[in-house]
């Protein structure tokens, strides 16, 4: 009787210590993972938006202005189409390397937001739907204009967490404000 005991009591302390491994390795994982989290993913939302509007940025600062023909949206049809061509342009370049930087990114995820959103409303909303699921056709990549608001969609949710959280440790806007705030400083 104490011979079997005895090989329970070692089995459980071994599955013990197996458990203790699987735990301590789960905790460090999710530990780095948790430290990371303010490092790598705001990183890579603001390389691959960045990469996306400067792309756009630099389509419309070497092609023709394509607005010329489009309706915009109040308060923007306030302005010249020739004006908001330059303004789109240049809100693009400009956010595109503040993005790139981490470099107000805040303010410049608000401002292509905001184009972004006028151009989900003139130039990638479907003209003509009568229906949901009409209107959800329109959610494709294609280069046909009306009709084609999915990535623009998907720019709009990448947006939210540089929105709310910032550009994360990997940023100008950290260092600055690190730098800024910190109690050497002031």
């Amino acid at each position: 009787m104490n011979n079997s005991l005895s090989d329970t009591n070692t089995h459980s302390s071994s599955n013990s210590a197996t458990t203790n491994i699987y735990q301590s390795v789960y905790q460090k994982i999710i530990a780095f993972l948790d430290n990371s989290a303010n490092q790598f993913p705001p990183f890579l939302l603001r390389l691959i938006l960045a990469y996306e509007f400067w792309e756009a940025g630099i389509m419309k600062f070497e092609g023709d202005n394509w607005f010329e023909h489009i309706t915009f949206p109040v308060p923007f049809n306030l302005l010249s189409n020739d004006m908001l061509w330059a303004m789109g342009t240049w809100f693009e370049l400009i956010g595109a390397i503040a993005l790139l930087i981490g470099l107000g990114t805040r303010f410049f995820t608000l401002a292509l937001v905001v184009l972004t959103l006028v151009a989900i409303n003139t130039v990638h909303w479907s003209s003509d739907w009568n229906t949901l699921s009409e209107l959800w056709q329109g959610y494709a990549i294609t280069n046909k204009g009306h009709g084609n608001f999915k990535l623009p969609l998907l720019y709009l949710i990448m947006f939210i967490p540089l929105l709310f959280a910032g550009a994360g440790k990997w940023s100008l806007d950290y260092a600055l404000n690190k730098y800024l705030f910190s109690k050497h400083h002031c």
